[in-house]
């Protein structure tokens, strides 16, 4: 089946779908991009991806209305056109054509639907090993905290973290305080109480990391957001890392450094169950 697009509001084949040399995202990087997680032609938290793009449209390009974004019948339409009822869905905004006779950009909007390929299911049963990224986030950089298409160093430090044969890399500011990792939000248990860095860190306020805070509280797991060190990592009693698509991972080692007794905590595997019954109550899925 060949590759459905959903370009500036048109389906079209992916091999049609051609953008301005002169595109802002192209020529700067100047983009931002929202990775979703689809099961049963579902978007999972749609609305609260799209809020998040519209928040760092609003400050880095220009504002963006609701109705310029593809609406959930048309994300259900591209995953159906692509043969697929769980998917990986991309949606990406650049400045679009940089060189026009208008003062007003004309954005470029496009939304894509790939295979899942969900993580294996004995990495949530045994846990992962990460690392700590030679890089780090300076709380100056004005994009940080946002998706943005200038994606080149997360990719560098997921790099480094595959070459090691880890899932992740995790990054410290330049004050040496626990950030995010490469492409998650990070948590930690450590004296009874679920810790993660707040977002003014600054870090990518995440839609997993905001449901799982949410998740926290109902089933009675006291936490907090507050400065962390590499201390407070490698002494945690409990890992996890968060995005959309991996939803709740455990760590269980960081570089040779085992967490507690290297085994998935019970804490995190409360937080992934009720992380997935909201996953189900939300796609409808039996």
């Amino acid at each position: 089946m060949a590759t459905t697009v959903l370009l500036n509001g048109e389906f079209m084949p992916a091999s049609e779908a051609n953008i301005s040399a002169f595109d802002g995202g192209f020529l700067h990087g100047a983009g931002l991009f929202e990775t979703m997680r689809a099961e049963n032609e579902r978007v999972f938290q749609l609305e609260s991806h799209i809020a998040r793009l519209q928040r760092s449209a609003s400050q880095l390009l220009i504002p963006i209305d609701r109705h310029q974004l593809p609406h959930a019948e048309q994300f259900s339409e591209l995953l159906a056109q692509n043969g697929l009822r769980e998917g990986r869905v991309r949606l990406t905004v650049t400045a679009g054509g940089m060189k026009t006779d208008d003062d007003t950009p004309q954005l470029t909007i496009c939304a894509t639907a790939s295979s899942l390929s969900d993580y294996p299911s004995q990495l949530y049963d045994q846990g992962v090993t990460v690392i700590v990224s030679q890089y780090r986030q300076s709380p100056h950089d004005p994009i940080a905290g946002h998706k943005t298409t200038s994606y080149l160093p997360r990719l560098l430090s997921l790099r480094e973290a595959r070459q090691a044969r880890c899932i992740e890399a995790i990054w410290f500011t330049t004050h040496n305080h626990l950030a995010e990792g490469s492409i998650s939000n990070v948590f930690l248990m450590r004296d009874g109480k679920l810790k993660t860095p707040p977002v003014d860190t600054p870090i990518l306020p995440g839609l997993a990391r905001e449901l799982v805070l949410k998740l926290a509280g109902e089933v009675e797991v006291e936490f907090e957001e507050c400065v962390l060190s590499v201390d407070d990592l490698l002494d945690a009693d409990e890992i996890f890392l968060t995005n959309s698509i991996m939803q709740v991972m455990p760590v269980v080692r960081v570089e040779k450094k085992d967490i507690a007794d290297g085994k998935v905590g019970a804490v995190t595997k409360k937080l992934y169950e009720a992380y997935r019954e909201t996953v189900r109550k939300e796609c409808r899925l039996e």
